[in-house]
């Protein structure tokens, strides 16, 4: 598994966002001079709604200090596009993260449990800071503890609560790696 270390450069990844355009994983843009990349599972996951809710009403404070912020997932553009209506995100939404960019970013990766969860694999969470160099700065991914609801800290609270839950799902149960020949 690829792992990012701090002051190592990140990988630029170029995603399509919705709405059109493209945007680059690692590369802040529009003035900014750092970037905050929240990797969230995908439209099927609720805590995720809620994280980026949260996310979206802190955004003027990042904007504020010059950091750009963009979330990303492995959702195609119809449910990308759905998160936003249901949000209302204004924050650049990224979509189509494959299982070979997850590797790269170091993220744990999971897949469905059924077809009305979701029709492809996704990622466990993962937040990054990229300093004005294009370097990692700061790096939180949600390990194989089989708790989903690990974020980087705007939802501790819920997530400790779900991660007692009794029966928690696993997940994260694969990496590219464990599944070549």
């Amino acid at each position: 598994m690829n792992t990012l270390d701090a002051g190592t450069p990140f990988p630029q990844i170029q995603m399509n966002t919705v709405g059109g355009g493209t945007r680059t994983l690692g590369k802040a843009h529009n003035g900014h001079e750092w970037q905050l990349v929240v990797v969230y599972r995908g439209l099927h996951c609720p805590i995720c709604k809620r994280y980026l809710s949260q996310l979206q009403e802190m955004a003027s404070a990042f904007y504020d200090q010059k950091v750009e912020v963009i979330v990303v997932s492995a959702d195609p553009l119809e449910k990308a596009q759905k998160m936003v209506e249901e949000q209302a995100l204004e924050l650049p939404v990224a979509y189509d993260l494959s299982p070979e960019q997850m590797a790269q970013l170091g993220l744990y990766i999971s897949d469905p449990r059924s077809p009305q969860e979701t029709d492809r694999p996704f990622a466990e969470p993962g937040t990054f800071v990229v300093n004005g160099a294009g370097n990692l700065q700061i790096a939180f991914c949600a390990a194989r503890s089989g708790c989903a609801a690990a974020r980087y800290h705007l939802c501790a609270r819920k997530g400790l609560s779900r991660a007692r839950h009794p029966r928690p799902p696993l997940i994260g149960g694969w990496l590219p790696s464990d599944r070549q020949g």
